[in-house]
């Protein structure tokens, strides 16, 4: 039985009206109550325009045709990720995707940073019609190039 006048509606106009439109297990309101959802932690995201300006002048860059990687260190702190995504990459749906599927990628590539990384990753307009697996390959060979860069430049300490 639907649980409120709105979910009744939907399960009326629905094909299957023995389902609620919800599908969430019963407790979980969202996917981010199961755990489903998960994302670049608020702590590992850029926000302030300094420390965008700090990796972009003051760091290191490795280009690729889809997007451009900006690394720079400051501090102790633990890495920080920001996006650029311009309007030359297309409408706000097709730069949304563009930054939604850049966050997932570093989530998983955070990592490899070294404790006091700023980093910024700027997608370029083919990064719009680029597949996910592309993007993958383009942001790990940049992310590659910098860091071994790096460890060169530093003596091989991390």
């Amino acid at each position: 039985m639907p649980s409120s006048p709105l979910a009744a509606a939907r399960a009326a106009r629905s094909c299957r009206p023995d389902r609620s439109a919800r599908q969430w297990p019963a407790g979980a309101s969202s996917r981010r109550a199961l755990g489903v959802y998960t994302v670049l932690s608020r702590q590992s995201r850029m926000r302030r325009g300094e420390e965008f300006e700090a990796a972009v002048r003051r760091g290191r860059r490795a280009g690729r045709p889809t997007l451009v990687v900006h690394f720079a260190t400051s501090g102790e702190e633990s890495p920080r990720v920001g996006f650029v995504v311009s309007k030359a990459v297309g409408g706000a749906v097709t730069r949304n995707k563009v930054k939604r599927r850049l966050r997932h990628l570093m989530r998983d590539r955070l990592d490899r940073l070294p404790r006091g990384s700023l980093l910024v990753v700027r997608a370029n307009p083919p990064a719009a019609s680029a597949r996910f697996e592309h993007l993958a390959a383009e942001l790990d060979s940049a992310l590659e190039r910098l860091l071994r860069r790096r460890e060169s430049s530093t003596g091989g300490q991390r």
